[in-house]
């Protein structure tokens, strides 16, 4: 029976290695949602940024385009001195 101590050792060793991989698979679960929730939050963020160089890209090119046309009014402020 010398190998009694070993035997309950080894087994010992083994529940131990068990239950420290349950606690880590668990907790790669939870960083796993907490990266699915951050990536999504991220994308909607990125999609809007998106969104607002579109439209400041339009509001430069409207600005471009109306620069060179001098509106009535304006000329007619100054008497049409410049």
């Amino acid at each position: 029976m010398p190998y009694l101590p070993t035997a309950v050792l080894a087994l010992a060793g083994l529940v131990l290695l068990v239950l420290t991989l349950v606690r880590l698979v668990n907790g790669l679960g939870r960083v796993r949602a907490v990266l699915g929730t951050a990536k999504a939050s991220f994308s909607d963020e990125t999609g809007l940024l998106k969104a607002r160089s579109a439209a400041l890209r339009v509001a430069i090119a409207e600005r471009k385009r109306s620069a060179g046309r001098v509106p009535s009014t304006r000329r007619m402020q100054t008497g049409g001195r410049p």
